[in-house]
């Protein structure tokens, strides 16, 4: 199963947490990475997206039809998370647009076993491939930010 790691574009600051919509720049990023992640993800993958705003708003970018889940939410945990999109033993792969820190901790605890403050920079995807074999561990198949996008496009 490859799952897909997108964390929200830049989004306003205020209150209530969930309700922060995406700045003007976070709104480009997000139609940048959208655009590029929809020509690249595996076929039958499976679009899971935090129900905040700031969220929805950078998975509309994808352009494709998602799932809000509330295992994604601002005060979950990557054990939920993982749950929630059936890794590593689901049929489809899956892309989960979520939030810090528990982007960085689901991908520690996937490449390295245990949760680590590891991070991922706003708007960025972490593509974990996992393994087909019983004995091979999952790897890092790319991690790329919108910068880095608008440069190959």
């Amino acid at each position: 199963m490859e799952l897909i790691l997108w964390r929200h574009a830049q989004a306003e600051d205020g209150e209530p947490d969930a309700g922060r919509a995406l700045t003007a720049k976070g709104k480009r990023h997000a139609a940048r990475i959208g655009a590029w992640l929809d020509g690249q993800l595996p076929e039958g993958c499976r679009v899971l997206v935090s129900p905040a705003v700031r969220c929805r708003q950078t998975a509309d970018g994808l352009g494709r039809r998602y799932t809000v889940h509330e295992a994604l939410d601002t005060g979950s945990t990557p054990e939920r998370m993982l749950e929630a999109c059936g890794w590593p033993d689901h049929r489809f792969p899956a892309l989960l647009v979520g939030h810090q820190p528990q982007l960085g901790e689901l991908a520690a605890l996937v490449l390295a076993g245990a949760r680590q403050p590891w991070k991922i920079r706003k708007g960025s995807v972490l593509w974990i491939q996992g393994s087909d074999a019983e004995d091979s561990q999952p790897f890092i198949r790319l991690a790329v930010g919108p910068e880095l996008i608008g440069k190959l496009r």
